[in-house]
């Protein structure tokens, strides 16, 4: 069996030891917010922004648990993931004029306050950095500031908690 990546296999001790360290400084990090703030907050912001009643389809009903669900327990990337996955599901389930449409066409095409919009393009950006990693060999910024990233993620996930929730409850009836 051949060795398919673009390192050599020599290379594997010097990554399982960046791979530790990580882990390391990962434990350290400690989010600003524990597991029940996290769920107040939610609740927070369910309480500000709901004010009378939605429909949503079962997918975007499930994929808003799962960003809750990841958002409380402080897997903040996942959180962001799952929101804009919860957002693009929610206009496309309302919003989509033609079968397959990207999100950018889904947000520019919304009737939605342009705050909201220029939330809704920031974490398609911000989600696009992670998701769409141009060189996964370029880490030297996660090796050496993972508490940054941290920080910056922890920020992006709060931002996509209440962008997630503007956006389903953007058509309320009462």
């Amino acid at each position: 069996m051949g060795y398919r990546g673009k390192r050599k296999p020599a290379a594997c001790n010097i990554v399982r030891a960046r791979l530790l360290n990580i882990r390391a400084r990962y434990l350290i990090t400690v989010s600003h917010m524990n597991e029940e703030e996290r769920w107040n907050h939610i609740v927070s912001l369910d309480e500000e922004l709901l004010k009378g009643g939605v429909i949503l389809s079962e997918w975007c009903s499930f994929i808003v648990r799962e960003s809750d669900l990841a958002f409380a327990h402080g897997a903040n990337l996942a959180s962001i993931l799952t929101a804009v996955s919860g957002i693009e599901t929610y206009l496309r389930s309302e919003y989509s004029e033609k079968e397959r449409s990207s999100l950018f066409e889904l947000i520019d095409g919304a009737p939605i306050a342009n705050d909201l919009r220029t939330d809704l393009h920031k974490l398609r950006k911000y989600r696009n950095k992670w998701v769409h990693v141009n060189d996964p060999w370029d880490d030297q910024k996660l090796l050496d500031d993972p508490e940054e990233s941290e920080k910056e993620l922890e920020k992006m996930a709060l931002l996509a908690a209440r962008a997630l929730r503007r956006t389903i409850y953007d058509n309320q009836w009462v």
